[in-house]
């Protein structure tokens, strides 16, 4: 298997399911895009990662536990990452985390508080992991189509003015991200994101397709870093700071309504996919 080969056969692997209809959509993607993203991260310093999903009155554990995962692989790389996100979840992580929270709620502040941290922080790239995105009205939608604005802080400008790549991924339709599709995603029976990114990662669940990003970078770098994800222990962690399932809305460890199970099942076979690469043949850039 070449390494665009296995690119291929994990971008198959995360829509597999196809919960809400993310394999309808990757066909409009451009093959290779989990490796090109992570060919990005590979030659980041500095690197961005937006996340955090409100509901009711705290944050889902689907985006923050592929977060976590991406930036302990990262900083395992030699990389320095930010993870931004509002409170509740902003506070969460706070002590264990390198953390920028979002406090801005408007779109005028959001544009301003994305300029100032933008020049501070100086990303190399800015990922955007399971995080609303504006909607064409320019509020923000959840997946029932219940109007999340007055409770969402604004992350699409840190992707709308960067000048590095950006890299989002999602799972239904009305995240960040989402507007690379915006006619295909427009076909489906939601208020779909508008915010546009460099590469786009398509999911059955959010979380996933970071774990993908790790996978590539593990196979670019020839570096041991699925085995390192501690996916039950991280979803513990979660659990203990109030995290929720995004489906269900309790307070499980769970991610969109499966099992803990599902999420590491699908780790195996990430790395059981990384195990086939042959790197004696030529890797064509996709």
């Amino acid at each position: 298997m070449t390494l665009f080969d296995l690119a291929e056969a994990i971008e198959q692997l995360l829509v597999q399911r196809n919960l809400r209809r993310m394999a309808e959509l990757r066909p409009a993607l451009t093959p290779g895009y989990s490796l090109r993203a992570a060919r990005i991260l590979e030659q980041a310093q500095t690197v961005l990662i937006g996340t955090g999903f409100p509901v009711t009155d705290t944050f889902e554990t689907d985006g923050p536990l592929g977060a976590i995962a991406l930036y302990r692989a990262l900083e395992s790389l030699g990389k320095t990452c930010h993870i931004a996100c509002a409170d509740p979840l902003a506070s969460a992580l706070a002590g264990d985390f390198r953390v920028l929270k979002l406090s801005a709620f408007s779109i005028d502040e959001g544009r301003v508080e994305a300029q100032k941290n933008l020049a501070l922080i100086k990303p190399d790239v800015v990922v955007s992991i399971e995080r609303p995105g504006l909607a064409e009205d320019n509020r923000y939608y959840n997946m029932r189509g219940e109007d999340i604005s007055p409770c969402c802080a604004v992350f699409d400008y840190y992707l709308r003015l960067q000048t590095c790549p950006s890299i989002a991924i999602g799972d239904g339709g009305n995240e960040i991200g989402m507007g690379k599709l915006s006619a295909e995603v427009s076909a489906l029976d939601i208020h779909a994101a508008a915010t546009n990114c460099d590469e786009l990662l398509v999911a059955d669940v959010s979380n996933w397709g970071a774990y993908a990003l790790i996978a590539a970078l593990e196979a670019l770098t020839e570096t041991p870093l699925i085995q390192a994800i501690s996916h039950h222990e991280t979803l513990r962690y979660l659990s203990e700071r109030g995290s929720v399932d995004g489906v269900t809305r309790e307070n499980t460890l769970t991610e969109d309504g499966l099992p803990a199970a599902a999420g590491a099942d699908l780790l195996d076979q990430l790395h059981r996919l990384v195990a086939q690469l042959d790197r004696t043949k030529e890797y064509p850039t996709p």
